[in-house]
């Protein structure tokens, strides 16, 4: 039986259309899951959106529509937008989901007999942005929220409905000290650990005077929190579409989520309650919480107020899908914060997927058309000398590319095959098949050209997951009418679903070579160089 591997996305907050933060979030998790398919497994990527809440509640009404109404066509954009970036996800999991509400019914009645939740009175400031409660060290000065700079906090004084946080202090640093790998990478950890440290406060569950969320199991007249409801969106998720919504049955097969990719400013609640209630329900943790870092555009945080945000809508029309995700995976290490400069974006992808890729198969298709009648040449490649510098490094980046993607270092990836890929018009530039052929060296050219198309179909496999469209035009080039990025793919392909060399079949018909990636037309006002 296949192995499984399970991932997340945040669900995403409906107050408005995706940002390019969230498509960045997106785009990795898709990278990830489809590597991991590659290797043979069974995936249940979940993404979807949070869609109750003080927040959505008034953001409706000053659109002047219901909040179903809303959540529906925020969501629908969430959608859109995923398929224009070709994500292909499993699971869009919705929080106003009636299925939703009855895991979130039995997960409440789990944590209230085990005896961690209790009313008590809620006094502080409140982020509506956040949907959190600040510590007023936390706060800016004139009580603005550390995170939504421009807003300012609301007092609130209520009764609620509250989660013993606090119980689970040491039960939490216990884990961490027993996983350290459980959220990566280590500065994300230290800054958890440093925060439990200083001591845990129980949070409330639940608000009053709100109508837009579920009503609490026990009390009718307050809602749930929207994080105590969010949360276990990823749990729902995991429910088979014919099921019966019950914990039992959402748990029984992908539980416990692999990995959970989250932006640093959701870092507490994933971290920290989310590991406290499920351990408060009896329930295994995640095995691991991975966060990334922050997008600028030009050096500046992207904001409405500076007039320099990045609409990843019209970014993807422009340039394609494949251009966004392999720019994001390659320029900015993941779990590090990046920056967009649109110069940047263009000299990358005509350096890299028009030159240094594209050229390269182009000119080699060109010559085997030429030199050996529009077929593979008639080599194997395995026969092809161990110590010829294309076929070591092509077994280098088999032999490293795989552990790159599991710890997800998605821009060591790219370096990785584009290495490669530079070697290959290396290779060819010193061997000079044009010449050998006129010399009459036909077996060493074919030997060349071979080398030189089995090394870009190995930089195509390992880019599969990075860029799919690109990576199934050169398996068309180069005779395959397989999808690379299928659920299942020919054993003859991929052998034992690593990357190796030697693949590429001898005699098989090359397709008329044609440019991958049409070269992108430069700003004005820089020079066409990475």
């Amino acid at each position: 039986m296949s192995p499984h591997f399970s991932l997340t996305t945040p669900l995403y907050y409906v107050n408005a259309l995706p940002h390019i933060g969230s498509a960045y979030t997106t785009i990795a998790a898709d990278v990830l899951a489809r590597f991991y398919r590659l290797q043979g497994y069974q995936v249940r990527f979940i993404t979807g959106t949070d869609e109750h809440g003080q927040k959505i509640e008034r953001t409706a009404q000053q659109r002047g529509v219901s909040p179903q109404a809303h959540c529906d066509e925020i969501a629908a954009g969430f959608q859109s937008l995923w398929q224009q970036l070709n994500i292909r996800y499993d699971v869009f999991s919705r929080t106003t989901s009636p299925r939703h509400q009855a895991i979130v019914s039995e997960f409440f009645q789990r944590v209230w007999d085990s005896g961690d939740i209790y009313l008590g009175q809620q006094q502080g400031w409140y982020c509506v942005e956040c949907e959190e409660f600040k510590d007023e060290r936390e706060l800016l000065e004139g009580k603005r929220c550390p995170i939504h700079v421009n807003r300012t906090v609301e007092w609130r004084d209520e009764r609620n409905y509250f989660f013993r946080l606090s119980k689970y202090q040491q039960a939490l640093l216990d884990y961490y000290a027993t996983h350290p790998d459980f959220v990566q990478p280590p500065s994300r950890r230290n800054e958890v650990l440093s925060f439990i440290e200083r001591g845990l406060q129980d949070f409330s569950i639940s608000r009053v005077n709100l109508a837009w969320g579920f009503p609490v199991p026990i009390d009718p007249e307050q809602t749930l929190y929207v994080w105590f409801d969010a949360l276990l969106g990823y749990v729902t998720a995991l429910l088979e579409p014919d099921e019966e919504p019950t914990l039992a049955n959402a748990l029984r097969r992908w539980w416990p989520i692999n990995l959970h990719i989250i932006g640093k400013d959701i870092l507490r609640f994933h971290a920290i309650s989310w590991p406290a209630m499920l351990m408060s329900a009896g329930l295994p943790l995640p095995e691991q919480i991975f966060v990334h870092g922050f997008l600028t555009k030009d050096g500046q945080k992207m904001g409405k107020s500076l007039g320099n945000t990045l609409d990843p809508f019209a970014l993807v029309a422009q340039y394609g899908a494949d251009a966004v995700r392999y720019y994001f995976m390659k320029e900015v290490e993941f779990g590090r914060d990046g920056d967009f400069s649109e110069t940047r974006f263009v000299n990358i992808l005509n350096a890299d997927l028009a030159n240094d890729l594209g050229n390269l198969l182009n000119r080699t298709l060109k010559m085997a058309w030429k030199y050996t009648g529009g077929q593979v040449p008639n080599v194997q490649g395995t026969a092809i000398p161990q110590e010829q510098p294309l076929r070591q490094l092509a077994e280098h980046l088999s032999q490293i590319y795989a552990q790159s993607y599991r710890q997800l270092a998605f821009h060591e990836v790219c370096q990785q095959a584009l290495t490669l890929a530079r070697a290959g018009n290396k290779f060819l530039d010193e061997e000079a098949p044009w010449k050998r052929y006129k010399a009459g060296e036909t077996e060493a050219v074919a030997e060349i050209l071979y080398s030189v198309l089995e090394s870009v179909r190995l930089v195509a496999y390992v880019l599969a997951p990075i860029i799919p469209q690109l990576s199934e035009a050169i398996y068309r080039q180069l005779g395959y009418t397989i999808e690379l990025n299928a659920a299942v793919v020919a054993p003859d392909l991929l052998g034992d679903r690593q990357a190796r060399w030697g693949v590429l079949p001898a005699l098989q018909p090359l397709a008329n070579p044609e440019p991958i990636f049409q070269k992108l037309p430069v700003p004005p006002t820089v020079t066409d160089s990475p």
